[in-house]
């Protein structure tokens, strides 16, 4: 018989810690509020620290917007500023409910490293609509560990990792005093950008760059 995932149990304390914080944010699911400079576990792509343009993005695994701008938006957007470093992008993790699988899938995309942890965010970000279809989030979950080289063992010690829930928690304070209320919440060179799509966002971009 296959072991129980227990991701609920093992990670109640993020996911309590997560729930708090968000209440504290106002947190109404998904949308968005800026915060700009290099933190501590950031993951990053394109241009080195201290380029011109750094673009910051909050995101949850479990938002369905950020679900949507990750499927349509990301691949133009890595495109035309990420693959070519015009621009440095950060991903900050930021858990919207459910809360314990979010801070769950996170922990799982950390554990299998910075190479594959995009990839792995993807995958659960996706996997999203297999939710709404009656797939249990722990098959997702595992299925997306499992494809970058986690086994199930692995996994299971990774969300109950206690210093990495205690880190997360950390990040996750730091989005709150920075003002983030909702998720996805992008900002350039620390202005918040209201309007998230690419051609929103180039704009501001844009200008960034030509000064």
């Amino acid at each position: 018989m296959a072991p129980t995932f227990k991701y609920a149990a093992m990670s109640r304390r993020a996911a309590l810690s997560a729930a708090a914080l968000a209440s504290m944010a106002v947190l109404a699911g998904c949308s968005g509020g800026g915060a700009g400079g290099e933190v501590a576990g950031d993951m990053a792509k394109g241009a080195p620290e201290g380029a011109k343009v750094t673009v910051v993005e909050y995101a949850s695994v479990t938002c369905s917007h950020c679900a949507v701008w990750n499927e349509e938006v990301w691949p133009q957007f890595r495109a035309k500023y990420v693959d070519n470093n015009k621009v440095r992008f950060i991903f900050r993790e930021f858990p919207t409910p459910p809360q314990d699988i979010a801070v769950a899938g996170f922990l799982i995309a950390r554990c299998a490293g910075p190479d594959k942890y995009f990839d792995v965010v993807a995958d659960i970000m996706a996997s999203q609509k297999e939710w709404m279809a009656g797939v249990a989030p722990r098959t997702t979950l595992f299925r997306a560990g499992q494809a970058a080289g986690l086994s199930e063992q692995q996994i299971n010690d990774c969300i109950r990792d206690k210093a990495a829930i205690e880190a997360m928690e950390k990040r996750i304070q730091a989005g709150v005093r920075a003002g983030v209320t909702g998720t996805p919440y992008f900002t350039v060179n620390g202005v918040k950008v209201a309007d998230s799509s690419l051609s929103g966002l180039s704009e501001v971009i844009d200008a960034e760059l030509a000064k």
